[in-house]
């Protein structure tokens, strides 16, 4: 399965082996001393400590900068400290980590075995089919409005919701076209049908991305703030599991921006 564990482990250490890195840079290039603050009638009076072990203490009441400079170096150096101790865990844990962990071993089995073995954790392969396997009932599409055909053989009502089925389909991104999804707003249950719902087989993640095809129409524009604000309401918000693609008349469906969010946020 992917974005394991210890995947995640890997990144975190490497994320925080160079934050050690640029924190260490930033702290050479601040002025040496450290402050002190003291409160007098709730008032907070700054001190500079300065020499060895900063036993000399001096007053300051007109430099800002310097303040400013010396109390960053100072949060900075418990960020580090923090950082390297998390920094030594995660090294320890990685050396321990074992090499093949309960997911992998019925990937490791021979076809032959496969056939008979019932996985305890389904392969990405097999929950994705069982996913796309749910029935549900899409929002019905009236005869009398235009409807456009995806490369997967469903019927859309739009040609760019069709170019979006057709770049997650090619993008091997698994997806349901109006799926009815409810959930509860305030005191009543909402049902709506999100324009497609996606599975994100990285972390097993629902998602939910909506075309907003006629920007420029206000009346359009008013029906799909409410929709947002329930999805809201019930939980769902923007940039966690719900997502958006725009145009208007005079400004078509970007495909390099659908693609780049595909890669960014579906995988």
């Amino acid at each position: 399965m992917k974005n394991t564990l210890k995947d995640r482990i890997d990144y975190r250490y490497q994320y925080i082996t160079s934050m050690i890195e640029q924190i260490e840079k930033r702290i050479k290039s601040y002025p040496e001393g450290r402050i002190h603050i003291k409160h007098n009638k709730s008032k907070p009076h700054y001190y500079l400590h300065v020499g060895e072990h900063c036993g000399i203490e001096k007053s300051i009441r007109n430099d800002d900068v310097l303040i400013e400079q010396l109390l960053q170096k100072q949060y900075l150096e418990e960020v580090q400290t923090a950082l390297k101790n998390e920094s030594d865990l995660l090294k320890r844990i990685k050396r321990k980590y074992p090499e093949t962990i309960a997911e992998d071993i019925y990937e490791g089995l021979s076809d032959d075995r496969k056939k008979y073995i019932k996985p305890i954790v389904p392969t990405d392969e097999q929950f994705i089919e069982r996913w796309q396997k749910q029935p549900y009932t899409p929002k019905p599409i009236s005869d009398d409005v235009p409807k456009y055909k995806t490369k997967r053989g469903e019927w859309v009502r739009s040609k760019s919701e069709a170019l979006i089925a057709d770049r997650l389909f090619a993008a091997s991104i698994p997806y349901k076209y109006e799926c009815p999804l409810t959930f509860k707003v305030d005191d009543r249950l909402v049902t709506i049908h999100p324009d497609f719902t996606i599975l994100r087989v990285s972390d097993r993640k629902i998602l939910y991305l909506e075309h907003c095809g006629k920007m420029g129409d206000p009346e359009y524009v008013e029906e799909m703030v409410n929709r947002v604000n329930d999805y809201i309401k019930g939980g769902i918000y923007q940039g966690d599991r719900l997502f958006f693609t725009f145009e208007t008349s005079k400004t078509p469906l970007d495909l390099e921006v659908l693609d780049k969010m595909i890669e960014k946020n579906f995988r």
